[in-house]
């Protein structure tokens, strides 16, 4: 794997490092050794699998308190989608900030978001399919979230959105919520 780090400190773009041969290739996905050797965490407490039927959809920007607070690693598994992170965290030098990865199934590739951080996405393709892995169990009630068109953060969705839940329209502004 190939550990690329982002803008926003303690996130990373992964990358697979193919072994190709007639028959196809075989990849590393996970491998609790190359990321503990990062200090990244390696402990999934639950996966989940976020299926969208809509070229431009967006989810998010959401978010984990604490004690819930997570830390997360998203691949794409079919199509694609504008991954975007949002640094929380009231102590850094990039709080409020946000960066973009690209995922898409055919590359393969993971984003690694650090606790403190707000996420969310905007399909590239129909029927596009996440996989996320979380660090700690859902808690509904340690939830919170940013809105997306947020006009301060400036988040350049790349494309027009064909929809977006009423829940997520509404979330509040960033200066609206409390940091992590």
């Amino acid at each position: 794997m190939k550990f690329t780090p982002l803008p926003l400190f303690r996130a990373y773009e992964i990358d697979l490092n193919l072994m190709e041969d007639e028959r196809g290739f075989f990849a590393r996905m996970y491998c609790d050794e190359e990321f503990a050797n990062r200090h990244l965490n390696i402990s999934w407490a639950q996966m989940n699998l976020s299926f969208n039927r809509k070229s431009g959809t967006i989810r998010g920007l959401h978010f984990q308190r604490e004690p819930a607070a997570d830390i997360k690693l998203v691949r794409c598994l079919r199509g694609s989608a504008r991954d975007v992170i949002v640094d929380m965290r009231g102590t850094s030098r990039t709080f409020g900030q946000y960066c973009c990865v690209e995922l898409n199934a055919g590359r393969r590739n993971a984003i690694y978001i650090p606790q403190g951080f707000a996420h969310g996405f905007q399909t590239l393709e129909d029927h596009t399919e996440l996989q996320y892995f979380h660090s700690c169990a859902y808690a509904p009630e340690h939830e919170g979230g940013i809105n997306p068109f947020d006009p301060k953060l400036g988040i350049d969705w790349n494309m027009k959105v064909s929809f977006i839940s009423d829940r997520d329209r509404d979330l509040p502004m960033l200066s609206e919520c409390s940091p992590l």
